[in-house]
């Protein structure tokens, strides 16, 4: 836990167990490489097209007839939201997935939002210091920040952390990117990685993308038999393999699917200062 938090957010860190490798789900071999896969990162770039503001009011017309807000289609709705930079002002025609998705973020006047022009994405970047005292009283999470300026439309570049095998899952099946949640992923075919390598490979050409090399930890590995281990020395070779961390409780052990005694190294740490067990205990 103290490695992964000493890592950041952006690094990617794994960790497998030796007993993991032993099912019938897999084999031992697809489990290490997605264990591999998921401690490499991609950081992909990409430029959109963002309108940024100040929100001055948000109008929603809702359909002849209805008297409540769940009554009726939300196609139906239609509205006006007006956006204002310090150096102009526009009205924008709202359509129902849009004002789902302001409702969804809760915008009112005040906000500063963006909006992606190319997935209707609605960001609540915070209230606008003009607008701080509107209330007497704000949650502690309020952020306050400037109104923009310049330009309501702008072109902004995002960045995106995903892992190797996040992109391995979605593209191995119909709808795969719900087997991201589910934990399903089953046995990928090879064809698949190598198509999304070399994709990966035209992206770094390009300067679109970047390899972000994370951490594998690796516990129990005493478990591990001599085809695991030949395994790991390959991958290791590869440009792209992440840190590789390994930990036993054992000392000299007897390799598994051999009769070779092999001892493992022997790291000696001197405990924690008084000052950071209190922090360490809180985290876990």
């Amino acid at each position: 836990m103290g490695l992964a938090k000493s890592l950041g957010e952006e690094t990617p860190f794994a960790t497998l167990s030796g007993s993991e490798l032993f099912s019938l789900e897999m084999s031992k071999t697809e489990a290490l490489t997605q264990a591999f896969r998921r401690a490499i990162g991609v950081r992909i770039k990409e430029e959109a097209e963002i309108i940024e503001g100040e929100v001055v009011e948000i109008t929603i017309d809702r359909p002849v007839g209805t008297s409540g807000p769940s009554s009726g289609s939300a196609a139906a709705k239609t509205g006006k939201l007006i956006l204002k930079t310090t150096d102009m002002e526009t009205v924008y025609e709202l359509g129902g997935k849009m004002i789902e998705a302001l409702s969804k973020e809760k915008v009112q006047s005040g906000d500063v939002i963006t909006l992606d022009k190319a997935s209707g994405k609605v960001t609540k970047l915070g209230r606008s210091i003009g607008r701080s005292r509107d209330y007497d009283a704000v949650g502690p999470h309020t952020k306050f920040i400037r109104c923009p300026d310049g330009e309501l439309q702008k072109r902004k570049e995002v960045v995106h952390c995903v892992t190797l095998h996040e992109i391995d899952v979605i593209n191995s099946r119909t709808q795969g990117f719900l087997a991201l949640f589910t934990g399903d992923t089953g046995e990928i075919r090879a064809e698949v990685r190598e198509q999304i390598d070399t994709k990966v490979a035209e992206w770094r050409e390009e300067g679109k993308a970047e390899i972000v090399p994370g951490v594998l930890f690796i516990d129990e590995v005493h478990m591990l038999d001599i085809e695991c281990f030949s395994f790991l020395n390959r991958a290791l070779e590869n440009e792209m393999a992440p840190i590789l961390v390994i930990a036993t409780n054992r000392g000299i052990t007897t390799i598994r699917g051999t009769n070779y005694r092999s001892p493992t190294v022997y790291l000696r740490f001197s405990g924690p200062p008084p000052h950071n067990i209190h922090p360490t205990i809180q985290r876990r």
